[in-house]
């Protein structure tokens, strides 16, 4: 990539992180996050125009990646701080929430269902020099006891209950946050960990793909 292209590059990270910044508050860390992650590696060919614009996009398998205004809102609800040292997310996807997540966490452990997603995502971070990453292939929705307890846990797509054991795998003073389904609605629910009880707060509707068990192999289309 010459100098050229990387500044136009540059000018439109900035460009999509102020329109964000226009709807909801960003700290320094999380603007500079969208600022220097290139989306456009995450998004498919056909699609590379649209990387900028504030939109969810299509994914092969019938997935899509957020809209990055949807990645600033759940990162904002797991209200991360200087003593936030791990979070684990379910359901990589094309590997964007994670690459935001990896500017503003030391560690980032993330878990995706179906193969060839997550080989591609991790393509991606290899691309930008990504190296606080950890990728595991499979379903979820059981958490990755190995490296528990993490002080955030984070669901990227909607489902009616969190499992249970995704509250023992979180830190005590943890949050976790998930799209849930809610008879025709998904919200986004924050749910808060203190002294081994669970407090619950609901902050705005949402729109995400939903969970599904087991693990796929299937090949990209």
């Amino acid at each position: 990539m010459n100098e050229f292209t990387s500044k136009i590059i540059a000018q439109k990270c900035q460009k999509m992180a102020d329109a964000i910044a226009d709807i909801v508050p960003l700290d320094k860390a999380l603007y500079e996050a969208f600022v220097n992650i290139e989306r456009e590696i995450f998004i498919p060919k056909g699609f590379k125009q649209q990387a900028y614009k504030l939109d969810a996009l299509p994914l092969s398998q019938d997935q899509w990646i957020s809209s990055p205004l949807t990645v600033a809102k759940m990162t904002l609800a797991l209200e991360i701080d200087k003593n936030t040292d791990s979070v684990l997310e379910i359901g990589c996807g094309s590997g964007y929430q994670a690459a935001i997540l990896s500017r503003l966490i030391r560690r980032v452990f993330t878990i995706e269902r179906i193969e060839p997603l997550l080989l591609g995502a991790k393509i991606c971070f290899k691309t930008l020099g990504i190296l606080n990453i950890h990728t595991r292939f499979d379903d979820g929705q059981k958490g990755w006891r190995e490296f528990a307890p993490y002080d955030r846990i984070l669901l990227s797509a909607a489902i009616k209950e969190v499992p249970e054991m995704l509250f023992e795998q979180l830190s005590d003073n943890g949050i976790l946050v998930a799209p849930i389904e809610q008879n025709s609605q998904q919200l986004i629910v924050q749910f808060i960990k203190k002294n081994s009880k669970i407090r619950i707060k609901t902050l705005e509707e949402c729109l995400f793909v939903p969970i599904i068990n087991g693990t796929s192999r299937g090949q990209i289309s």
